[in-house]
């Protein structure tokens, strides 16, 4: 007998199949055509799906660019929530970034390297890529003045969280312009240095609690 659970395992797994063919399909006729001259339905009929069924998964062609953002910031929400009681800001966004890039190997993917130059040559993309940025910086930011209220403030946790993301994407972008790499644990390494540098300053929790609030209190 099939059970609720195993039909719903089913659906989410050829729901993810079904999502990454969307994927693939657009990477490939970005990269063939070019962004502009790809349309939905280009998309759709490479993908063997209808163009209704594409926008059940994705709203755009400049969203599926971006596939794994919503799961970065839930990442590093659940790093805050579950903090340990000696942990400061930093340290709770450097253990998300650490998980983050144990599961995440997008960072060398060929999309990536594409979504970079695209970013940097369509205007449209430009857009929803720094759109995408801010709001993950004021969602960070947001449940990290909450989870640390005697540490930060609104100025404090956006700088800081800004900090943070900012060096993750130079770290990224830097490495793509000088061509590389194409080895998962080299950027991964990248990645992490940038951050510690940009939270240098936050890494310990007795840093955290003599860090000024942006009120001079």
């Amino acid at each position: 007998m099939v059970t609720t659970l195993d039909s719903q395992t089913r659906r989410q797994r050829k729901r993810a199949r079904t999502r990454a063919a969307i994927i693939d399909a657009a990477i490939d006729l970005f990269e063939k055509r070019g962004y502009d001259a790809t349309t939905v339905a280009d998309i759709a009929a490479a993908a063997d799906i209808g163009t209704r069924t594409f926008f059940d998964y994705f709203a755009s062609k400049e969203e599926l660019l971006f596939p794994e953002v919503d799961a970065r910031v839930l990442a590093t929400i659940e790093a805050i929530a579950h903090r340990s009681a000696d942990d400061g800001p930093a340290d709770v966004l450097l253990r998300a970034l650490q998980h983050v890039v144990d599961a995440d190997r997008d960072l060398t993917a060929r999309s990536a390297r594409l979504r970079m130059r695209l970013i940097q040559t369509v205007p449209a993309v430009r857009g929803r890529a720094l759109l995408l940025q801010l709001e993950a910086q004021r969602e960070i930011a947001r449940h990290l003045m909450t989870a640390y209220p005697d540490q930060l403030d609104e100025i404090t946790a956006g700088a800081l969280v800004g900090a943070f993301v900012g060096a993750v994407s130079g770290a990224v972008q830097a490495m793509i312009d000088a061509g590389g790499p194409t080895d998962t644990e080299i950027l991964h390494t990248a990645v992490r240095q940038a951050a510690h540098v940009a939270l240098r300053p936050w890494q310990t929790s007795e840093q955290c609690r003599a860090r000024p609030r942006s009120d001079g209190n």
